[in-house]
């Protein structure tokens, strides 16, 4: 009982530092980081629980049953909030198995968000864009397709991939990758009427 309390608040403890420490700080979305929290939580207390049960069935068919109930479904998710998903859940499932020893859990506790906050740090991330464009004509010659993009973005296409071409109603869909192009250093005039 008391190596399976101090698992879950091994979990506890490393999930609050990933989910808001790192996620909800760089990605400002605490919704997000509730879920992280919740899932690691109750993936560790589910497993810690069916390896209470002496049958192995038991566990294996519990352990899916808890898994196959976690579906990324409402509003769409980036790549990077699904790696998060998955070092919440497996946390859970590390912090989850009281007999396991201490050490190598804590190794892993600290090594998985350490891994997680320096592949999705700012710094890595600032250098490169991705967008979906829509353009309201109908655009079917790459070289002035990428112009057109580079000048309404401020940036060098990196990559770009034609979704749809709309001859009827003049529409160009475009996913993008850009690098963006520093910004110039303008100074804001002021609205007319305040100083």
């Amino acid at each position: 009982m008391t190596t399976t309390l101090l698992h879950l608040a091994a979990d506890l403890v490393t999930m609050v530092v990933l989910a808001y420490g790192v996620y909800a700080r760089r990605h400002h979305r605490r919704d997000l980081a509730c879920a992280y929290l919740a899932l690691s939580l109750g993936v560790c207390v589910a497993v810690s629980l069916l390896l209470s049960v002496s049958s192995a069935s038991a566990l294996g068919l519990g352990l899916f049953g808890v898994l196959s109930i976690i579906r990324l479904r409402s509003d769409s998710i980036t790549q990077q909030e699904v790696a998060y998903y998955f070092v919440a859940l497996v946390v859970g499932l590390v912090n989850g198995v009281p007999s396991a020893d201490w050490r190598l859990v804590a190794v892993f506790d600290v090594l998985l968000p350490a891994v997680l906050c320096l592949a999705d740090h700012p710094s890595r991330a600032a250098s490169t864009t991705r967008c979906t464009v829509v353009l309201e004509m109908a655009v079917t010659d790459d070289r002035a397709l990428v112009a057109e993009l580079q000048h309404r973005l401020g940036g060098t296409v990196l990559r770009h991939s034609v979704s749809e071409v709309d001859y009827v109603r003049e529409v160009t869909v475009v996913d993008v990758r850009l690098r963006p192009h520093a910004a110039p250093d303008r100074r804001r005039a002021p609205i007319a009427g305040l100083r």
